[in-house]
């Protein structure tokens, strides 16, 4: 049996469809994106799967967050191109976030927009990446600042695709799980296991559909607190060129941070810190980072999207009666670099 979410936005509205993946009908030329491990892996059953009065064209990418570009972006607007796709045609992003973020930015921009299908084959991207519709590419300057909002047509979110899904990469979605929980649902953390994965990803999906349907592009704040972690997560991603984490990775050392930041300014409990550090270890996640150049990896932070003219913006917790993010801008610089020089 498949399970249902429905997103609905002002307008917009789809579904987030969780259980095995079925026959898919289309009355539309489709462009199936994907890269090269997930081809060898999935592409001929997902081909199978699609049935169409039109010739089904496909996009082999290389693997990789450091393929996440302008140039990988030409390049699945010039399959498109050669696929003659028209405004009423389809690209299916089949993979994981990288896929899932390109795709939704080349078909945001391809005849000023047409639609996409988020297939999703890794677990960060299934609870997180292919819903809210946040689609954006790195530069050199940071990650995701050259993007747009394209919500997608449909999610078909299949847990089984994780069977073959490497270690290292589903305990980075395991991190987006705990960001999500942490924010939003801790008694879900008190008594975490992995064992129950299925769970964990409805939950995340029920979770993160609700909080885009109040703040699909994140006008009022409530949006941004699922970048909790993120901040200095994509300091990390900057300053190792893309090259050395997993974005949960790089996600699970940034809150370590953020909370190392939190408790420093006495919003939150050194134990609730170091219960959330532990777990994190716990799930293979990395929870240090050595800071190569804290002047420039200060200097990162003015570039995220959160951040306001000079103001920096930072999403931390609060252990009051109940542990909430909140986002703080008022944080003084001096502080900060102490916590960096912590990780330095």
């Amino acid at each position: 049996m498949s399970t249902k979410i429905k997103l609905t936005l002002e307008n917009n509205a789809y579904e987030i469809i969780i259980g095995k993946l079925k026959k898919l009908e289309f009355n539309a030329k489709i462009l199936l994106v994907t890269t090269q491990n997930v081809e060898k892996l999935f592409l001929e059953h997902i081909k199978s799967l699609i049935q169409s009065h039109y010739i089904l064209s496909t996009c082999i990418l290389p693997d990789g967050e450091e393929h996440k570009n302008m140039q990988t972006i030409e390049r699945i607007l010039d399959c498109a191109f050669q696929a003659k796709l028209n405004r009423k045609s389809i690209m299916i992003a089949l993979g994981g976030g990288v896929i899932t973020d390109m795709v939704g930015f080349a078909s945001g921009i391809y005849q000023r927009g047409i639609d996409f299908i988020s297939i999703p084959t890794t677990l960060l991207a299934m609870v997180d990446a292919s819903v809210g519709g946040k689609c954006g590419i790195n530069n050199q300057y940071g990650k995701n600042l050259i993007g747009l909002f394209h919500q997608p047509k449909t999610v078909y979110v299949d847990s089984t695709f994780l069977r073959t899904l490497p270690k290292r990469e589903f305990h980075a979605g395991i991190a987006e799980i705990i960001k999500i929980f942490t924010c939003f649902d801790f008694a879900l953390l008190q008594n975490f296991n992995i064992r129950n994965i299925d769970l964990y990803i409805k939950r995340s999906i029920e979770i993160k559909a609700f909080i885009v349907e109040q703040d699909e592009k994140e006008q009022n704040g409530k949006r941004m607190l699922l970048n909790y972690g993120h901040t200095f997560g994509h300091a990390i991603e900057l300053e190792t060129n893309f090259k050395e984490y997993l974005h949960g990775e790089a996600v699970s050392m940034g809150i370590v941070m953020a909370n190392r930041l939190s408790v420093k300014l006495g919003l939150l409990k050194e134990s609730i810190a170091n219960m959330i550090e532990s777990l994190l270890q716990y799930c293979e996640l990395p929870t240090h980072y050595k800071i190569k150049n804290i002047e420039s990896f200060y200097n990162t932070f003015f570039l995220d999207k959160k951040s306001l003219d000079s103001t920096l913006h930072f999403v931390l917790l609060e252990s009051r009666e109940l542990l909430q993010a909140v986002v703080h801008n008022d944080i003084p610089q001096d502080i900060v670099l102490e916590v960096l020089h912590e990780f330095g």
